[in-house]
């Protein structure tokens, strides 16, 4: 099937050009596809790969047919279904300063306890329920076989650019599709905080977040970009332009 047939189909779901949303438990995953192949931005939950296996059937595609997987971030809810790649030979990219946290997903710098924010923001508890139940509890980190490189074209399909945005965690990239026009910007920037509950663009609680000065600063980083499509690693896909975003998450702070 080909991906204009697809996009008729409900598990397929293009945000943008070429570019698929791929969500399970509010965490989302990107699947890029050009004419030389296929391109996966982040590795979700384990639940993740049933979604994942519908999208690529309604684009008549195999797990085997992704070129790489690049990963924005090491946080277990972005390395899910990593290991799965790995097994079958499929690089995994990362940013040199998040290769330690894919090894071990759960050790991770945050700034707050992540106990109470389900009793100060209940609206965070059934979003955290459900990433509980798509595995959020069950990932085994991965050895990345490729270092990302900020402002450098991924020799991947699709050319993603990773732009280095630190804070979230120390080597957080988003990746920049100049001619599409799209950034995909991780946990850097999202419309759904998965510790809070709250949407519109913001950056995630402190809960999960190394340093929130350094994240709030990190957004002028995707500024450069310009995108007018923003695809954020948690929650909707937003049409109104980082620099619109970024501003809104700088207006919102860190929870």
């Amino acid at each position: 099937m080909s991906a204009t047939a697809a996009r008729s189909d409900a598990r397929a779901r293009e945000v943008a050009d070429g570019v698929f949303l791929i969500e399970r438990a509010h965490v989302n995953c990107y699947l890029i596809v050009d004419d030389d192949g296929l391109t996966l931005v982040d590795a979700g939950l384990p639940g993740s790969w049933g979604p994942l296996l519908a999208t690529l059937r309604a684009l008549g595609r195999r797990p085997g047919q992704i070129a790489g997987l690049v990963l924005t971030h090491g946080h277990f809810d972005h390395v899910g279904v990593a290991r799965r790649f790995a097994e079958r030979g499929i690089p995994i990219w990362a940013h040199p300063g998040d290769l330690r946290l894919v090894r071990h997903p759960y050790r991770y710098a945050h700034e707050a306890a992540r106990i109470r924010y389900p009793l100060t923001h209940p609206r965070a508890v059934p979003v955290l329920g459900r990433m509980a139940l798509a595995g959020a509890l069950t990932v085994r980190g991965v050895d990345a076989s490729g270092e990302l490189l900020d402002g450098t074209p991924v020799d991947l399909p699709g050319r993603p650019v990773p732009v280095w945005s630190p804070g979230h965690t120390d080597g957080h990239c988003g990746f920049h599709l100049p001619d599409r026009d799209v950034l995909l910007s991780g946990d850097a920037l999202v419309t759904l905080d998965p510790y809070t509950g709250e949407t519109g663009p913001r950056a995630v609680a402190r809960a999960a977040t190394a340093d929130s000065t350094q994240a709030l600063e990190s957004l002028a980083r995707l500024e450069t970009t310009g995108a007018g499509t923003v695809l954020p690693g948690h929650g909707e896909p937003w049409t109104g332009g980082i620099a619109r975003a970024a501003d809104l998450a700088r207006a919102a702070g860190v929870a």
